[in-house]
């Protein structure tokens, strides 16, 4: 057996055996297998796809390809949640600091941005002093001291899908079902939780594009936890449009602090009511969805999610001085009006073409060798059903060079439809699965 036999195996849409699998994801990890053959592998798959039985094989080898986590220690049942990717997506760093000022531990890895879409942990490295790569020792301590903590993936849990995250950013093979599903499930497995919700999002600015494929791969999810012995809920969400207002990664951590102070956009306010009930539900704290909708505004409210968020930035190293006083942050030089030359009702806000702009604008990657520049991005004005007139502001571009910032005017423009007549509103959450 050996590395050319399985790609060219792929290639000519070949199902992989277990074994063939189990090679490729050990080797790959010993480095005996060079990144550009991973890489051919990786566009087999995308190109030609895996069945379920490859699906689940892949994302078992890839969850035992480094430690498992035993969450146990904590003497409660763990909930993690985790998106299939979007544009202006920050729910993950609003949600898990409401859900520990509930009592239930938050253990939580996540990872980079990937293509057009943000990332949670390149957002949360936007504050001064955060540090995302912890020992998994500590991160368990952390869990212990505070309720929560969230980290980037460790070395040691499914090293494979970490390599493998990156290079399919790299050549462009984000958007493969199979690859997101092994890669999401692996890291669920591999991080110990009991129980997990996917925010499976759908629309322009997910990878799953329709309400089909949404279903079509929570299904494929669901069947690996299954398998795995994980319960499983999916929630589809809306991402024709951004979330909330803010994307880029200061920007989006500045609008985090606006929504846990109490000051939270309707979409991101239901899509957090609407995980948050399934999670506390999961947790084993509450089976009726209303009363655990309450739960969370309730700890908006009286300040406690704001005060545990306070606590994870400490507690991870960062500042928190800049979460109380928000103005420190390090602003774009250049802060550009976006004007609308129509009159009418936005129709859409394509948030693919609002992800890719950002990505010009330097806030994410075009390799996987690539910096990020947090302070960039744009600051939403008008979204979707909004009444604009002409010379209206649309948004504000952030950036750091001329050049950048007046291109990403003229292409957000072009992410805007204006229509004369009022729009009947889509709902933020599509089905739950």
């Amino acid at each position: 057996m050996n590395i050319q036999e399985i790609i060219a195996k792929k290639r000519d849409k070949g199902e992989l055996t277990r074994e063939e699998i189990h090679y490729f994801i050990t080797e790959y990890v010993a480095e005996n297998i060079t990144d550009y053959q991973a890489a051919a592998l990786v566009m087999a798959i995308y190109l030609n796809g895996m069945t379920k039985e490859e699906t689940t094989n892949l994302t078992l080898e890839m969850a035992n390809s480094g430690e498992i986590l035993d969450l146990s220690v904590f003497g409660k049942t763990v909930v993690d949640k985790h998106s299939t990717g979007g544009v202006g997506d920050k729910i993950t760093i609003v949600l898990m600091p409401i859900i520990a000022s509930l009592g239930i531990p938050v253990a939580k890895m996540s990872g980079r941005g990937l293509g057009f879409t943000g990332g949670t942990i390149d957002k949360l490295e936007s504050i001064p002093g955060y540090n995302t790569n912890i020992e998994v020792e500590k991160f368990i301590e952390n869990v212990q001291k505070v309720g929560i903590s969230v980290i980037g993936q460790t070395a040691n849990l499914a090293p494979a899908d970490k390599k493998l995250y990156g290079l399919r950013d790299s050549i462009s093979c984000v958007g493969s079902m199979p690859l997101i599903a092994s890669s999401i499930m692996s890291k669920k497995i591999a991080a110990g939780a009991e129980k997990i919700v996917l925010d499976v999002t759908v629309g322009s600015g997910a990878f799953m594009k329709t309400k089909e494929d949404a279903i079509k791969i929570s299904k494929m999810m669901k069947d690996i936890g299954t398998l795995a012995n994980r319960e499983t809920v999916c929630v589809l969400t809306n991402m024709d449009e951004p979330v909330g207002r803010a994307v880029g990664n200061t920007l989006e951590i500045l609008e985090t602090i606006q929504c846990l102070k109490g000051n939270m956009p309707e979409d991101i306010k239901e899509i957090i009511l609407g995980i948050g009930a399934q999670i506390i539900k999961l947790a084993g704290e509450g089976d009726n969805l209303e009363e655990n909708r309450n739960k969370i505004l309730e700890n908006i409210n009286n300040g406690r999610a704001y005060t545990k968020f306070l606590e994870l930035v400490q507690i991870q190293g960062g500042d928190i001085s800049y979460i109380e006083n928000p103005e420190k942050f390090q602003k774009a030089r250049y802060i550009i009006p976006v004007y609308s030359e129509e009159e009418g009702y936005v129709e859409e806000l394509n948030a693919e073409k609002v992800g890719v702009t950002s990505v010009h604008l330097g806030a994410g990657r075009v390799k996987k060798e690539d910096g990020i520049d947090h302070s960039v991005g744009m600051w939403i004005e008008k979204k979707v059903g909004d009444r604009v007139n002409k010379g209206d502001i649309l948004a504000y571009i952030h950036a750091n060079d001329t050049e950048k910032g007046n291109t990403a005017v003229k292409d957000l423009k072009q992410a805007y439809k204006i229509i004369k007549n009022p729009i009947q509103m889509e709902n933020y959450i599509l089905d739950i699965i």
